[in-house]
C-alpha cells in the first residue's frame, strides 16, 4: 500500500534546494555579524563609550591582535575541513564521471552540515577490549595537533595602522606568533601527529587496528627525513628559521624558492601528502588488507575527529608549501608588488592571496588521490629511503657549495644543481641491481626429524 507524501517535508525539502532561499541565507548570515556590531556600538554609544577606541587599543597591541588572528585562522581551517569534504567529494565525482552528492541543498551545498548532524546523533559504540583512556585519547589529540601548527604561518606580513598612539603609528604582525625556530616549530609539532594514529591502533587492541597503526608510524618516521631535506635546503636559501622571512626575501626578489628548487618542492609536496596518510600513501587504513585500519574500532564523533585531522594536516601542509616555496601572500612572481606595502587594505590583498594558493594546492591533493593508484607498502618506502632521501642529501650538499659562496639566491646555480641532483638519483634508479618488486625472497625449508 502506497504511502501517503507528507507536503510538509516536501515543502522542506524543496526550499533547502532552491538557490534564492540557500543565496537569502548566505546573505543573512553575513549580515547578521555586521548587524550585531552596529547595535552594539550604538548601545555603548548611549552610555558615552566608544566602540572604536576599544578596539583600536585593541587591535594596536601584538597580544590582542595575535588572539584575533588565532580565532580567526581556526574559524576557517575548522570551516574549509567542512568545505573540503563537499569539495573532495565534488571533484572525485568529477574525476569519475558521476554527480555527487546533490540531494541536501542546492547542488548538494549542505552535505557538509547533514553528514556533520548523522555523526553527532551516531550512537557511540566503545568495544569491551580496548584501552579506554588510550582509545578516547587518540582522535582528540590527532585533531589538537593538527591546530596547533598554524601558530607561525605568516598569513599576509605587517600591518601599520593608520592612527596614532602616543604620537606613534602603531605596527602589528599576522602571525600568531612570531618565533626565531618558526620552521623548527612547525616540523617539531607536526611529527607529533604520528602519536595519534600509533596509540589508535594501539588501543584498539586489533589487529587490524595495529598493523594499521604499525604502517603510519613507520611511513610518517621515513618521510620527515626527506621533508626536514627539503626545508633543511631552504634554510640554506634564506639563512633563517622564520617563516616570515622566507616569505618577505620572495616577495622582495619576486624569485620564488619553486622557482629556484623545484626539487626541493617536490620532495616537500610528496612528504607532506605521506604525512597527511593521503592517498596514493593512505597505506595505514587501506580497506584492501586491513579493514580500516588504526581506526576500525572508532565510530560517530570518534570517527570524524580523525578525518577532521587529516583535513586539517592537509591545510597546514599546503600553508606550509605556500610559505616556504610559493611565494606566501606574494601576489605575483617576478615583481615585488605589495612586498614594502603594509597599509590595512593590502593586508587584507595578501591574505586573500595566501588563502588563494592554500585552497589551489588542497585542491591539487584531493586531484592526486583521485588520480593515481595506492603504492604497495614495499614501494612506499623504497621510494622515501632510495630515492628522496638521497637526492634530498644531495641537493642539501649542493646548496651548502653554493651557501659558502654567497651564490644560494642565484637562479642558474641554483637550478642547475636541482637538475645534477635529479639525474643522479635517477642514475642511481636506473643502474641499481636491486629488482622492483614486492616479492620477498623465500626462507630456506625446514626440515623436521621424525620422533
Amino acid at each position: 500500500m502506497n504511502q501517503p507524501i507528507n507536503k510538509a517535508f516536501t515543502a522542506v525539502d524543496f526550499a533547502l534546494r532552491s538557490p534564492v532561499v540557500l543565496g537569502i541565507a548566505a546573505i543573512v548570515l553575513l549580515t547578521a555579524p555586521i548587524v550585531l556590531i552596529a547595535t552594539l556600538w550604538a548601545t555603548l554609544a548611549m552610555f558615552g563609550i566608544s566602540l572604536g577606541e576599544i578596539l583600536k587599543s585593541f587591535l594596536s597591541r601584538q597580544f590582542g591582535f595575535s588572539l584575533l588572528m588565532m580565532g580567526l585562522s581556526l574559524f576557517l581551517i575548522i570551516h574549509l575541513c567542512a568545505a573540503c569534504i563537499l569539495a573532495e567529494r565534488k571533484l572525485s565525482a568529477f574525476t569519475q564521471d558521476r554527480r555527487g552528492p546533490n540531494r541536501v541543498g542546492f547542488w548538494g551545498i549542505l552535505q557538509p552540515i547533514a553528514d556533520g548532524i548523522k555523526f553527532i546523533l551516531k550512537e557511540e559504540i566503545i568495544p569491551t577490549h580496548v584501552d579506554k583512556p588510550i582509545y578516547l585519547l587518540a582522535p582528540a589529540m590527532a585533531f589538537l595537533i593538527a591546530l596547533t601548527t598554524f601558530a607561525v604561518i605568516p598569513w599576509a606580513g605587517e600591518i601599520t595602522w593608520p592612527w596614532t598612539i602616543d604620537g606613534v603609528q602603531p605596527t602589528v604582525t599576522t602571525q600568531v606568533a612570531s618565533l626565531d625556530i618558526g620552521l623548527l616549530y612547525i616540523l617539531a609539532v607536526g611529527s607529533m601527529s604520528v602519536y595519534g594514529v600509533v596509540l589508535a591502533g594501539w588501543s584498539s587492541n586489533n589487529k587490524y587496528s595495529f598493523y594499521g597503526g604499525m604502517r603510519a608510524a613507520a611511513q610518517m618516521l621515513s618521510y620527515e627525513v626527506p621533508l626536514g631535506l627539503g626545508l633543511l635546503t631552504l634554510l640554506l636559501v634564506a639563512g633563517s628559521l622564520r617563516p616570515e622571512v622566507m616569505v618577505q626575501q620572495q616577495a622582495e626578489s619576486g624569485v620564488w624558492n619553486i622557482f629556484l628548487h623545484p626539487l626541493a618542492f617536490v620532495l616537500v609536496l610528496t612528504s607532506a601528502l605521506a604525512e597527511c596518510n593521503r592517498a596514493p600513501f593512505d597505506l595505514a587504513e587501506c580497506e584492501q588488507e586491513l579493514i580500516g585500519g588504526f581506526h576500525t574500532e572508532y565510530s560517530a564523533m570518534k570517527f570524524a575527529m580523525f578525518f577532521l585531522a587529516e583535513y586539517s594536516h592537509m591545510i597546514v601542509a599546503a600553508a606550509l608549501l605556500t610559505t616556504v616555496f610559493l611565494g606566501g601572500w606574494a601576489p605575483l612572481p617576478f615583481v615585488g608588488w605589495l612586498a614594502h606595502t603594509d597599509t590595512w587594505w593590502a593586508a587584507l590583498l595578501k591574505f586573500g592571496v595566501f588563502w588563494g594558493k592554500v585552497c589551489t594546492l588542497v585542491l591539487f591533493f584531493m586531484l592526486i588521490r583521485w588520480t593515481l593508484p595506492r603504492f604497495r607498502f614495499d614501494q612506499l618506502m623504497r621510494l622515501a629511503w632510495k630515492a628522496m632521501a638521497p637526492a634530498g642529501m644531495l641537493l642539501v650538499v649542493l646548496t651548502g657549495a653554493l651557501a659558502a659562496f654567497g651564490a644560494q639566491r642565484n637562479f642558474a646555480y641554483s637550478f642547475t644543481i636541482n637538475v645534477v641532483a635529479l639525474l643522479a638519483a635517477l642514475a642511481f634508479a636506473a643502474f641499481s641491481k636491486s629488482p622492483v618488486t614486492g616479492r620477498q625472497e623465500n626462507l630456506p625449508d625446514v626440515r623436521v626429524r621424525p620422533a
